[in-house]
């Protein structure tokens, strides 16, 4: 692998022990699985996004999205909204005491999101996105921001956007080298993430289409990037995070999914364990053969015991 990946880096005097991050997603980095890419090499992992006008709620939906405990080394935020108002009260409340790092979102490409004015679109109100990154600031925290570079191929933005994210005060930023209109299909502009790059001096980390330790590699020498940010592979194959940034571990797939299950077990109720372990075992079996019928039988089990014994059914071989 490239020497840079893998080293640590530090962000507003924040220690990244390794600049290979694992991006939020929503419905999968809950607090288990974050310590888990964090144990394997991943420098951060962000929370599942957090509507920042919904913590005024506190309610239990919202709770499990924020739950961390001092296990958690890097304890990182994202917060998705539209209104510089509530992302200040947001980022000053109690409940996001204990977080390092707010994560702007302003790069979901899915229409609800979009329609409201939040995530991508924000890349076509630029005073407002300033605004926010601003709002955010004033909490004292260190901020990073994470966006696409531009809504299609006629309307990129990314070089002034960049340059208005370090001009609000923005600590880093991260680039999903596609435009809103690919979502997640195509191969990442390498230039566009590029430019970014050289448009500012804050951190610039790289995201989008990497599945592989090559493709990690490649990204890295075709950008500059000071980083590279894992998401949807980072769920399907966490040890990447060990083969990127070197850290030995003698973990297998079934040992990874026996240790989640525990800590889930510690954390939340049954029915939020047996749907989280649900999915990560579905996206490990992505390229088993053959597991068709044990899939099935994963989807039908109840309780965790019958998890348990496919699980050993499936993986342990």
């Amino acid at each position: 692998m490239a020497e840079r990946l893998g080293r640590e880096i530090r962000v507003s005097g924040i220690r990244f022990k390794s600049n290979v991050l694992m991006a939020p997603l929503a419905g999968y980095t809950c607090f288990p699985f974050r310590l888990m890419v964090e144990r394997l090499g991943a420098g951060s992992a962000y929370t599942e996004m957090v509507s920042a006008d919904a913590l005024k709620y506190n309610d239990r939906a919202t709770e499990k999205l924020l739950f961390t405990d001092e296990r958690e080394e890097l304890k990182c935020v994202q917060l998705l909204g539209s209104v510089p108002m509530v992302f200040e009260r947001a980022a000053k409340s109690a409940l996001l005491e204990r977080f390092d790092i707010i994560d702007i979102n302003m790069g979901c490409p899915v229409p609800n999101v979009v329609k409201a004015g939040e995530g991508c679109s924000l890349l076509e109100d630029i005073p407002r996105a300033s605004k926010i990154i601003e709002a955010c600031k004033r909490s004292g925290k260190t901020v990073s921001v994470k966006c696409r570079i531009g809504m299609n191929r006629q309307r990129i933005v990314i070089e002034e956007f960049a340059r208005m994210c370090e001009a609000s005060g923005a600590d880093m930023i991260t680039v999903h080298g596609r435009t809103r209109d690919m979502m997640y299909n195509g191969s990442p502009l390498f230039e566009y993430i590029k430019l970014a790059k050289d448009s500012v001096s804050i951190p610039v980390f790289a995201n989008g289409g990497i599945f592989s330790e090559e493709e990690a590699e490649e990204m890295m020498e075709k950008t500059g990037a000071d980083g590279i940010m894992l998401a949807r592979y980072g769920f399907e194959d966490p040890l990447i995070f060990s083969r990127l940034t070197g850290r030995e571990c003698g973990d297998t797939r079934y040992s990874l999914l026996t240790e989640q299950l525990a800590l889930s077990q510690e954390c939340f109720d049954e029915f939020f364990v047996l749907s989280y372990i649900k999915k990560l075992a579905s996206y490990f079996m992505r390229k088993m053969p053959g597991t068709k019928q044990l899939k099935a039988a994963l989807y039908k089990c109840g309780n965790i015991t019958e998890l348990k014994s496919v699980l050993a059914e499936i993986f342990s071989a």
